[in-house]
């Protein structure tokens, strides 16, 4: 990456982390765009450059694990059957988050209570099924609309894991919760 492309990526990271923690402390109602600025020390237009609303800006490390997720989908073989080749992807991509986060996890359980934050991780999740409904089209899954399907069915199947997961003991592993939810979906595109 450039000095510039680092810059705004450091820039987006910043107001990404000042919306995270600000919704901790205060609570995502009481925290404004303003505010987010502030502690990320840049201007509320700047602001306005990276993020259309303080919920895009919390979520923000979604869209970036789930851009991770897609690198993992088109980093398989080629020749790998659709729903292997998904299921190895969120293994994988799983497997890189490590241990329990626990900043990953309060923001998931605030996801989980703000409907606005649902809503904008709806949108996150839906732009990532276009993408993987592509994929999987290229990848032999002639049909669009069994494409389109399991794509919704991974991301499904993905999002039911780490609900699942965090209201399990903390000893459990995400990846095995992980494996149980995908194998449990697979099923149906064996």
């Amino acid at each position: 990456m450039s000095l510039r492309e680092r810059k705004k990526a450091a820039t987006r990271q910043a107001l990404h982390e000042a919306a995270v923690a600000l919704s901790v402390e205060h609570g995502l109602e009481r925290v404004t765009v303003e505010a987010i600025a502030d502690a990320a020390e840049v201007s509320r237009r700047t602001f306005s450059n990276y993020f259309a609303s303080k919920e895009e800006a919390f979520l923000y490390g979604d869209h970036l694990r789930m851009r991770l997720l897609l690198d993992a989908v088109r980093e398989r073989p080629g020749d790998e059957r659709p729903w292997a080749a998904l299921t190895a992807a969120g293994l994988e991509t799983h497997r890189r988050l490590g241990p329990r986060d626990q900043q990953w996890v309060t923001q998931v359980r605030l996801v989980r209570r703000h409907p606005a934050l649902a809503a904008q991780q709806v949108a996150t999740y839906s732009a990532l099924e276009d993408d993987l409904t592509a994929e999987l089209c290229a990848r032999g899954v002639g049909d669009r609309m069994r494409a389109r399907l399991m794509a919704a069915a991974f991301l499904v199947a993905m999002r039911v894991a780490v609900a699942e997961w965090l209201d399990r003991p903390p000893g459990v592993q995400l990846g095995d919760v992980t494996r149980e939810a995908l194998d449990a979906t697979g099923a149906a595109f064996a």
